[in-house]
């Protein structure tokens, strides 16, 4: 198994490739991420979003198109899949809607969505179980946590989702929707002070 990524667009969104024995997963498909796609799978399976926000979804219908292969999303930013306020990309329909710690077998591969609401109503990280990982999309980035303050977002949410994970025993290495990979020992460190900070700010 290989994890491979593309900075997508100008937020520099990482999509991420999974390939696998079974065939390819991809997550979080944004700006041009066809082009980065098209090159490195052979036996596309599955889009996976870890939320509803343009630069992680702005693929999605291309890829479809492209690929014929399903999209899965939790169910409560199905919404953002079609929304007005997510504008300039083609609109995209899920083949699957995810509910809340929902844990998916794909091919022989399994997928477990934990729910970590506040970023968006539907934010998850995404879990390959059995690998010690998980696609943290914009909830956990490294040293930094995802913002609050867009449309859908909720400050009480995202303190709720930080005071889970911060109970999480299990070490994961993290793949964040920006930047540089990290794992979640790492980051429990600093959540005591970007609780604080939130707590302030509510």
């Amino acid at each position: 198994m290989q994890i491979i990524k593309q900075a997508c667009g100008e937020y520099e969104t990482n999509c991420y490739i999974i390939q696998t024995n079974k065939g390819e997963f991809i997550i979080d498909p944004g700006v041009d991420a066809l082009h980065f796609v098209k090159k490195h799978v052979k036996k596309p399976l599955a889009i996976l979003n870890t939320h509803g926000h343009f630069d992680h979804i702005w693929d999605n219908a291309k890829l479809k198109n492209e690929f014929n292969i399903a999209l899965y999303i939790h169910k409560n930013d199905e919404f953002m899949l079609t929304d007005p306020f997510n504008k300039g990309f083609i609109h995209s329909k899920a083949d699957f809607l995810v509910e809340s710690e929902d844990e998916i077998e794909i091919c022989g591969i399994n997928f477990k969505f934990h729910f970590f609401p506040g970023h968006t109503p539907g934010c998850c990280m995404i879990e390959l179980v059995g690998e010690n990982i998980m696609f943290s999309g914009d909830f956990l980035f490294k040293r930094s946590i995802g913002r609050w303050d867009f449309p859908y977002s909720n400050a009480d949410l995202m303190k709720k989702s930080l005071e889970k994970i911060s109970l999480y025993k299990q070490n994961y290495r993290l793949y964040p929707g920006h930047g540089e990979e990290t794992n979640l020992k790492e980051e429990q460190i600093h959540l005591p002070s970007w609780l604080q900070y939130l707590k302030g700010q509510i």
